[in-house]
């Protein structure tokens, strides 16, 4: 397995207590069988509307609070599984768009709760979670184009030696750790509070395994519990 090492800093662990996290690293092999995603992805967003987990509605709202802490605003800037699963209330369905990001997404919106997923060749040092100085660099888009931005001072941000991966915990992508079906090695973050209990992020990183497996027969992966109380 390559060498990865997510770290939570202190002052994040601060701002939210609770927090715990799956990483899951990933030597991937072809994707042999992308129906598995897409059929993955259709199910969750059956699901939240006949059979939704009943923590569903704590969960995001914990998100919420976290956000306005570090002085986001949730409202505008959403949590990643919020913004999904508002377009699932809106659609009823969400488009594909690769069959690794349909999968993160399916386990996603199903579990209500946020997932990062990465291309951890094109990090640069360890990925950690810390709160923003205010002067890093973020690499986006802006009208269709290639842009920089940095995140606010105090902000929770995914960053690496070179920069911001994601800014507002989990709220938006950098483009060059993007990950795609080509990655050769991939990492994702499954990110709780406590009002998700602890079992139901274990099921949902043992069902994005089985899927990741299904897809990719023969790749080698590691699971991680990250947050206050693990190493």
């Amino acid at each position: 397995m390559f060498s990865f090492s997510p770290v939570v800093e202190l002052t994040v662990l601060a701002l939210a207590p609770g927090f715990r996290a799956i990483s899951i690293l990933v030597e991937a092999t072809d994707v042999q069988r992308p129906q598995v995603a897409r059929t993955a992805l259709d199910d969750a967003c059956r699901a939240i509307a006949t059979e939704d987990v009943p923590y569903a509605e704590a969960h995001i709202a914990a998100w919420r609070e976290v956000f306005k802490a570090f002085g986001a605003k949730p409202a505008r800037t959403p949590s990643s599984v919020e913004a999904l699963r508002k377009r699932v209330a809106r659609d009823g369905a969400l488009p594909s768009i690769d069959p690794i990001v349909d999968l993160y997404n399916a386990i996603s919106i199903k579990y209500a709760l946020p997932i990062g997923g990465e291309n951890a060749a094109a990090y640069v040092g360890d990925a950690r979670l810390v709160r923003a100085e205010g002067s890093e660099r973020f690499d986006t888009l802006k009208a269709g184009e290639p842009c920089e931005e940095s995140p606010e001072p105090g902000e929770v941000v995914w960053r690496d030696d070179l920069g911001v991966t994601c800014r507002r915990w989990n709220w938006r992508q950098g483009m060059r750790t993007r990950l795609d079906a080509s990655a050769q090695q991939m990492w994702f973050i499954l990110e709780s509070l406590p009002e998700m209990p602890l079992d139901a992020l274990h099921h949902a990183s043992d069902e994005l395994i089985a899927g990741l497996e299904a897809m990719m027969p023969g790749c080698r992966i590691d699971k991680q519990l990250l947050g206050a109380g693990f190493s």
